[in-house]
């Protein structure tokens, strides 16, 4: 069960971003998501008159390690843990470590 997911808020714990707080746009792979608004690197494209795409500089989102970012507990206000509980009904859900409250997925 992965830890964070697409949807989640998070908050950048390291790096240039620190301090900033995101959604979760996509995982990468196991490691590494994209998070909206974090990250973010100039790009420069060739115009591609086939795909009808326009060169020039954009801004995209680059991949950060989930090390590096940390879920986000609006009820704190704060970055959190996230733990993994085993429910009676034999569910598992996601929960903040520091409250021991369940995260709405």
């Amino acid at each position: 069960m992965k830890k964070l997911r697409k949807g989640d808020s998070v908050i950048v714990l390291t790096g240039r971003d620190k301090g900033k707080r995101g959604t979760v746009a996509r995982r990468v792979d196991d490691e590494r998501l994209i998070v909206e608004g974090i990250n973010l690197v100039k790009k420069h494209v060739k115009p591609n008159p086939m795909k009808g795409v326009t060169g020039g500089v954009i801004e995209k989102s680059m991949p950060i390690h989930q090390s590096n970012v940390a879920i986000y507990n609006a009820a704190s206000g704060k970055a959190d843990r996230v733990g993994i509980k085993l429910l009676d009904n034999g569910d598992k859900v996601r929960i903040y470590k520091s409250s021991g409250e369940q995260i709405r997925t």
